[in-house]
């Protein structure tokens, strides 16, 4: 499956903002279908880190949310510079 079908966008709220600098945390709305381990894949390939685990929910607005935690040798405020959320 193509990587960027499954991670959509990011999803920007004070919540995950704080998850960023507090647990290494991103979260991303992703394909409704895809399952944890079709989202760490996706997500190890479009950004080169390694993901410690995924957590996913399916939103009030029908929208599934992806909390990627990555390993502690990758910095996910550095990825969020780079797509520019900071």
């Amino acid at each position: 499956m193509d990587p960027y079908a499954v991670i959509q966008q990011p999803h920007i709220s004070e919540k995950s903002m704080n998850l960023i600098d507090l647990n290494n945390e991103l979260t991303f709305v992703v394909l409704r279908t895809s399952n944890k381990s079709t989202i760490k894949r996706a997500f190890e390939e479009l950004f080169a880190v390694k993901v410690e685990r995924v957590n996913t929910l399916i939103n009030s607005d029908g929208e599934k949310l992806a909390y990627i935690k990555l390993a502690k040798e990758h910095s996910a405020e550095d990825i969020a510079v780079k797509m520019g959320v900071f």
